[in-house]
């Protein structure tokens, strides 16, 4: 692949086009020993050797990593007043890169980021389906930190009403029921898997039933796992295996 230097330099995130300018009339940057005089020179990124301060820049064009969002964070690439889940990418990373879907402010768990568009595309197209699991906790009407009902505490009828609703789709204000959902105990609260990704689906559908959701974490995108070894806040690159299935 034949690309400018000075987008070279900007993906790898070494700063903007113009910054790269100056960093060239500074002399530090270097193609294959030499030291360049322009910036808008040619890379073929498969054969040439890029040095910025004597440093080796590999390029990617795409990047894709796993994040557990935690709380308090927003999925977006820029926000005047919270944290995004971009600025807890602390490495060295490309400018372009952008939140695969989106989990809540208050919402934990797997969170694919990347720069490749199409890959995105697929796995938020509506008509792709793609499958999304939800580790959720819930309680009886209105929130009370005091007095949560756990998994345990729920009546086994509410939890069979609850199953079959979500089953053939239940009425949360759109034009439309929402398509068939699998729900499953565990430990103190439940797994949700729903199929398409409306504006707060899962919290509106336990409201349909009488409930409302304490804690939601997503652990799955179709076949991806969130890494278990990951804790709340910690991202990773994808391995080809978890790039490969996602892209299937």
């Amino acid at each position: 692949m034949v690309v400018r230097l000075d987008k070279y330099l900007a993906d790898a995130g070494k700063g903007t086009r113009s910054q790269v300018k100056q960093y060239v009339k500074k002399g530090i940057i270097s193609v294959n020993g030499v030291v360049v005089k322009k910036s808008d020179i040619k890379i073929d990124t498969e054969k040439d050797e890029v040095l910025f301060q004597g440093q080796s820049v590999m390029y990617s064009e795409f990047q894709y990593y796993m994040l557990n969002k935690p709380q308090g964070v927003v999925s977006a690439t820029s926000d005047k007043k919270d944290k995004t889940v971009i600025e807890l990418i602390e490495e060295e990373k490309r400018r372009d890169l952008f939140p695969v879907g989106r989990l809540d402010k208050d919402t934990e768990g797997l969170l694919v980021i990347t720069n490749d568009g199409k890959l995105a595309n697929n796995l938020l197209a509506p008509g792709k389906h793609v499958d999304k699991s939800y580790y959720v906790e819930i309680v009886k009407g209105e929130i009370d930190t005091n007095n949560e009902e756990k998994a345990g505490n729920i009546p086994a009828e509410d939890i069979e009403t609850i199953r079959k609703a979500f089953a053939e789709g239940v009425d949360i204000g759109d034009e439309k029921l929402t398509r068939p959902a699998i729900l499953e105990t565990s430990g103190d609260g439940f797994l949700i898997t729903i199929s398409e990704g409306r504006y707060h689906q899962i919290k509106r559908m336990f409201q349909a039933v009488g409930y409302r959701v304490s804690f939601l974490k997503r652990i799955s995108m179709g076949k991806l796992m969130l890494d278990e070894n990951l804790k709340t806040g910690e991202y990773r690159k994808l391995t080809e295996r978890e790039i490969d299935i996602l892209k299937k």
